[in-house]
């Protein structure tokens, strides 16, 4: 069965905090409902169906539905792949919509990593083991070692370098493009346009990446509404329609990793496959951006260049919008703009919604923005991660 029309993003909400001190995590993931709720034109009693991952607090999807009060939940999803989860959760959401299971379904992310809140997929991945544990069965065999979010990816860049001459000043472009996204964005982290220079001369933090190749960490969240195209008829927004939508995970299995690619090798082919489309095609894409280097493979992977042609891709500014070929995280994406409880996922979404819907800020707009594609990483590249594509279309 595809989904290919089946579905539509009808709502979506980005939480404009990046710092709350005054909030729950509950609260968020409830304000961000409610905010895509409202943009869909839809209310919570509304909702037959609630998508959540690990970032939700208490018991999961059973402590939200019943925090926020939804009376009419005949289907819930809780899968976790991390950063990638919400677009996993979209496309189940069609799948589930398709076989009739729901027509109006809810994805939450939220989280409060700034002021000591739950910080899913941090670094680590668990503490070496004493005697017997339960914790992750990797743990034994890489904690040990000190291994990081942030040098775990460090060993991907270096590799991309090693094999195809990527520069660090061809990583610095994607930072660049993304500053000049977000100084338009009045809720972005980092508003300030930065140069090539200043990224490769900002501090290292794990060779040879430095301190502006990273995300920001923020506090905040956001949801999306998938409905059914009966419901979507209904509503008076406009129409952005499901074309495709794949998931892969990437593991070790025992030490046989390829450090240059990404899971989008496999997610990105089936999801441009049930599109019916090419990457040629796409108009805009966000792609998840926890560091400069995670960008770069997926561009490869996603075949929007060939594999070690990515810092050729983005140079001299081919990611900026109204400047280069194809428009990336016209909002400032993670290394900008918001990184909400260190998984992007979600504002990967929501970003690409207002592309569709021609409402980005004008500066950014997209002329004529008709197909976009949205992918997002989940856990580290460098180890064990899950991969998500999802190609969308305005209609009308």
């Amino acid at each position: 069965m595809t989904i290919k029309g089946k579905a539509y993003v009808m709502g979506a909400y980005e939480h404009p905090t990046r710092d709350a001190p005054d909030r729950t995590t509950a609260q968020l993931h409830a304000e961000s409902a409610k905010g895509a709720l409202e943009d869909a034109g839809l209310s919570f009693d509304d909702v037959d169906a609630y998508f959540c991952a690990g970032d939700a607090p208490g018991f999961g999807a059973m402590s939200m539905i019943d925090y926020m009060g939804l009376r009419n939940v005949r289907h819930m999803d809780t899968t976790e792949t991390g950063g990638s989860s919400y677009l996993v959760h979209v496309n189940h959401a069609a799948q589930a919509i398709a076989a009739g299971k729901c027509s109006v379904a809810l994805v939450t992310l939220a989280g409060r990593p700034r002021n000591g809140g739950n910080r899913p997929g941090a670094a680590g991945g668990g503490r070496p083991p004493q005697g017997l544990s339960d914790g992750a069965p990797e743990a034994g065999f890489e904690s040990i070692y000190g291994g990081s979010t942030h040098n775990t990816y460090g060993m991907c860049a270096m590799r991309h370098m090693y094999e195809y001459g990527t520069t660090s000043e061809q990583l610095a472009w994607i930072k660049v493009a993304a500053s000049h996204h977000a100084q338009w964005n009045e809720h972005a982290f980092l508003k300030n346009v930065v140069t090539v220079e200043e990224v490769v001369n900002s501090r290292m933090i794990a060779d040879p990446l430095h301190l502006l190749d990273c995300c920001v960490v923020t506090d905040g969240g956001g949801a999306v509404i998938v409905t059914s195209p009966e419901v979507a008829r209904s509503l008076k927004r406009p129409k952005v329609k499901l074309l495709g939508a794949a998931e892969a995970p990437k593991v070790q299995l025992g030490g046989k990793l390829d450090l240059t690619h990404s899971g989008a090798v496999w997610s990105g082919p089936k999801a441009f496959e049930e599109a019916g489309v090419t990457p040629a095609d796409i108009k805009y894409a966000s792609i998840y951006d926890s560091f400069t280097i995670t960008v770069l493979m997926q561009l490869e992977d996603l075949g929007f260049c060939a594999k070690g042609e990515g810092g050729k891709f983005v140079a001299d500014g081919n990611l900026i919008s109204g400047v280069g070929r194809l428009p990336f995280n016209t909002d400032g994406g993670g290394l900008c703009n918001n990184h909400p409880t260190n998984r992007g996922g979600i504002t990967k979404i929501i970003e690409a919604v207002r592309q569709l819907r021609g409402e980005a800020h004008p500066k950014v707009q997209v002329a004529n923005c008709d197909l976009a594609l949205a992918h997002g990483t989940g856990g580290s590249l460098g180890v064990r991660h899950g991969a998500a594509t999802l190609i969308l279309e305005r209609e009308g």
